[in-house]
């Protein structure tokens, strides 16, 4: 029996190697492929309907990747005890994975197209997040679908000086980088990540060792597709509709007339739009009856025109759509302390994007619970973002959040995390909400100041505040002529060649991400873009700080408090008691809200209420249980039983100590129960703590007055 299966391997600088396989599992997908690095693998598929909807302007690409538990032996939580819904992270890597592929496909094929991605098999030690790509590209190049590829990503960090190729989770926590990039042979297609502070010149220099590397993968599949047959002859397709006259009068009758709109310097959106359609209305008004009847054609030539218009305005006049500068950022506003029932809130405006922000901190219960394939645990950190269609004016039904949304709030979650203390200092769950009331031009950087606002607002000690901008890109063929846009409009966005978002602080680079749609970016124009956006987030912050410079001395009065203490690790348990009955007692006598956990070998108490006395009496509670009983002192404690040689005494709630029947009076006592009953207070000393068993020896006689002859 022959071989089942084709196969190619490369290996990393460390000697790690990553194999892709085609030709074994999932033969009737149109390309296939198994990629695995140590015991992680990932099956990639992709399917190619052979035609496409009439007048489609678009690739209807899906993109899904999915993670099996039993990949990495667990179980799935929850009711139903399967997969279900994508995980936000699974979300993630999708759109990591979309935002590679899409730019790749020839901009004339519309065929509806799926990859799917599934984790089969996870090894702690490595990450599936960084090879997704390399097994999306890799079921492409595979199989006959038409495609600019191939592709790839790498995750890159520096650990101890030296830059790291998909790192392990050891590893990056050593990194003060976390960066996937995206890139084919010859360009760099995306780039995003979070970093602590680092300088554009560090990041500038990761992404091209991450090319380096990247080049090699992609010369791995094209070694893969050249052992495949189906892959040499790539598929014939004519999915678009043309009419090169209608294009040419188009050009004739509208390109001058939008080039001149252009140059009005018009900074409303709705009316430049307004004065675009009418030039389009007055062109349609010369057509006859048939030739209106092809609205598709009429819209997508026209759109064309007016995008090649506005950009040659740009390049030429040095002049934007609104009438800015190419470095120069929108009016900016801002607010905070805005709703008074939040712990803190913020608006954050910068031209026609408005983000109004809250601010919640809960208690350890808050924390939201991690049960995924490759994590498990807590995060004490959300940040949602939510985008409604009326912020850009839309009547559009809301139905759930959207994989941009998620996307969205997790590079603001990136950006913010790093400045975040979660220590003695800031002991709560923080949980951001931005509200999207406004957009035109990077609502995700609008979330990032808003956030930073509303933080400081509600009294949360953060190590530095952050601001984020996102850059544009027009560039002509060769890159004779070229612009770089600060704090980009939402038009700018659509017709440009790079959508890149920067985060940091004042001191350096938190988060970033970057999608490039034009080949052959120079470095040189890049490290321009990086120079020019920290111009412009330094400038973002200095009016952010006009509103409010530093983090508030104090929560809101509406707040709840945290007090925290500390407690040995063996004492948990008397805290919590049998069946959590101790603790529950403190809070339904005090009202408030105690949660325990262990950290570094030691029990810490959080002690939660906006009730000054209830704090009181909950650490007077705590304190009791978990003092340690020292000899000489006196304690008042509680008779538990009798027996016939003494009484047992509770000193400290959970602590017993023996009173010796000889021990409870100078005169000789024959019964305990002649002088003591259960329940009954009393004044012990403790005389004595048994150093091999911690057995505790109380005497209630030395606290009274001993007898002598003369009051015997």
């Amino acid at each position: 029996m022959s071989q089942i299966g084709i196969k190619k391997s490369y290996t990393l600088g460390d000697g790690r190697t990553i194999e892709i396989e085609t030709g074994k599992l999932a033969k009737q997908a149109h390309g296939s492929v198994v990629v695995k690095m140590g015991g992680t693998m990932l099956l990639a598929t992709v399917v190619s309907d052979n035609e496409a909807g009439e007048d489609m302007d678009f690739l209807p690409l899906t993109v899904d990747y999915k993670e099996k538990f039993a990949a990495a032996g667990k179980i799935p939580g929850g009711f139903l005890k399967r997969e279900a819904r994508p995980s936000d992270n699974e979300i993630l890597i999708c759109r990591l994975i979309d935002r590679a592929l899409r730019p790749l496909f020839p901009d004339d094929y519309h065929a509806n197209t799926q990859v799917a991605v599934q984790l089969i098999s996870f090894d702690e030690n490595v990450l599936p997040d960084a090879l997704a790509c390399l097994a999306a590209s890799a079921c492409i190049a595979v199989s006959d679908i038409p495609f600019n590829g191939p592709t790839s990503e790498v995750r890159i960090a520096k650990v101890d000086g030296k830059w790291v190729i998909n790192p392990t989770p050891a590893q990056m926590a050593l990194s003060d980088m976390d960066m996937i990039v995206a890139a084919t042979m010859d360009n760099i297609m995306m780039v995003e990540g979070e970093m602590k502070e680092v300088s554009e010149a560090d990041m500038l220099e990761a992404i091209k060792v991450a090319h380096t590397e990247i080049k090699l993968q992609c010369q791995l599949q094209l070694d893969l597709a050249a052992m495949v047959e189906k892959s040499k002859v790539k598929r014939t397709y004519s999915h678009e509709r043309t009419n090169e006259d209608l294009l040419a009068r188009i050009k004739t009758a509208c390109h001058d007339k939008c080039y001149a709109i252009a140059g009005e310097s018009i900074a409303d959106k709705a009316l430049r739009g307004q004065k675009f359609g009418a030039v389009k209305e007055e062109f349609v008004a010369t057509l006859s009856d048939e030739e209106k009847a092809d609205k598709f054609l009429i819209s997508q030539y026209f759109k064309i025109v007016q995008k090649n218009a506005v950009r040659r305005v740009i390049l030429d006049e040095r002049i934007r759509l609104d009438g800015r500068k190419l470095n120069e950022i929108r009016p900016i506003w801002s607010e905070v302390d805005y709703l008074p029932g939040a712990h803190g809130s913020s608006i954050f405006t910068r031209g026609e994007t408005q983000s109004l922000t809250t601010v919640t901190l809960g208690n350890k219960m808050d924390e939201k619970l991690v049960d995924e394939v490759t994590s498990d645990g807590t995060e004490k950190f959300m940040l949602h973002y939510n985008f409604p269609s009326f912020s850009t004016g839309e009547a559009r039904p809301n139905r759930g959040t959207s994989r941009r949304e998620i996307g969205h709030g997790n590079l603001a979650l990136r950006a913010l995390k790093p400045m975040i203390p979660f220590d003695a200092t800031n002991p709560y769950t923080v949980r951001i909400v931005s509200e999207i009331l406004e957009s035109n031009g990077s609502s995700s950087m609008a979330t990032v100041c808003a956030g930073t606002l509303a933080l400081m607002d509600a009294g949360v000690k953060i190590k530095k505040p952050v601001s984020g901008i996102a850059m544009g890109l027009i560039t002509e063929p060769g890159n004779k002529k070229f612009a770089v846009l600060s704090d980009i409009l939402g038009d700018e966005d659509h017709l440009g060649d790079m959508d890149f978002k920067v985060t940091g602080t004042k001191d350096g680079i938190t988060a970033c991400q970057m999608d490039i749609k034009v080949d052959g970016l120079p470095y040189d124009i890049l490290e321009q873009a990086l120079a020019q956006a920290r111009e412009g987030r330094l400038h973002i912050l200095g009016e952010m700080l006009k509103t409010i410079a530093e983090p508030n001395a104090d929560y809101k009065p509406h707040t709840p408090r945290i007090t925290q203490m500390t407690i040995p690790k063996d004492m948990i348990g008397a805290v919590i008691g049998p069946g959590g009955k101790i603790i529950q007692d403190i809070q339904a006598k005090t009202g408030a809200t105690i949660t325990i956990e262990e950290v570094d070998n030691k029990g810490v108490v959080s002690i939660m209420t906006n009730d000054g006395e209830a704090m009181k009496a909950a650490l007077a509670r705590i304190k009791a249980i978990t003092a340690v009983p020292e000899v000489g002192e006196i304690y008042k404690g509680k008779v538990k039983s009798i027996t016939n040689f003494g009484a047992f005494v509770e000193i400290i709630p959970g602590k017993d100590g023996l009173l010796h029947i000889s021990e409870i009076n100078w005169d000789r006592v024959e019964k305990v129960e002649d002088v003591l009953k259960e329940g009954q207070e009393i004044e012990v000393k403790l005389i004595e703590v048994d150093a091999k068993t911690g057995k505790l020896k109380l005497s209630r006689k030395v606290l009274l007055e001993k007898p002598t002859k003369e009051n015997a």
